[in-house]
């Protein structure tokens, strides 16, 4: 099996950037990309020039690097998009300590922010008070302190921090995208 047809992951894309010579940490682009999608329906074609913009190259090493930045894309949008509800940011795992994955979410955030921000108000006409809060909320999480002591306590404010985070680009993604995911069968889906 090929690696395009793995889920790639956060170590996945990190490697991915070493290859082009970046040692930044890919959870700011997978915040942009989140939001990309959700707010802008981020063609394939842009989402690479971002990724190649952002990692200071004209195009991606080899045709399976681009194939890979590309499945990282489709992957997230199949997660958000899908009737589970079950996406999540791409952010470090248990194998980094709690201050890197601290580090993760707040990079995730601010690169989600950044893309929210520079849509403008114009969609924001239409977004829900529980949305608005959750992006406010948001925004206290992009200005956090990372450096977090490793302890069960912290473990847990963690999580709940990066479920909040996970939910407000699942809602984001959801209002702006009526019906999609479908989370109910109508009629003539039970008929078919």
């Amino acid at each position: 099996m090929s690696l395009i047809n793995e889920r790639q992951d956060f170590s996945s894309i990190a490697d991915l950037f070493l290859l082009h010579g970046s040692m930044q940490s890919p959870a700011f682009l997978d915040g942009r990309l989140c939001a990309g999608l959700a707010l802008q329906d981020l063609p394939a074609d842009a989402w690479l020039e971002q990724v190649c913009l952002s990692l200071g190259v004209d195009v991606p090493r080899d045709e399976d690097s681009a194939e890979r930045f590309l499945a990282w894309r489709r992957q997230t949008l199949d997660a958000l998009a899908a009737a589970e509800l079950d996406f999540e940011p791409l952010l470090p795992d248990e194998l980094f300590s709690l201050a890197e994955r601290a580090q993760g979410l707040k990079e995730w955030t601010q690169g989600f922010l950044e893309v929210v921000e520079d849509a403008g108000d114009a969609p924001r006409r239409g977004w829900s008070s529980a949305l608005r809060e959750a992006l406010e909320d948001l925004e206290g999480l992009a200005g956090m302190e990372a450096d977090l002591d490793d302890s069960s306590e912290n473990e847990n404010d963690l999580f709940a921090l990066t479920e909040h985070a996970r939910l407000a680009a699942m809602l984001l993604y959801t209002e702006q995208h009526p019906g999609m995911p479908r989370v109910e069968k109508d009629e003539d889906d039970i008929r078919h």
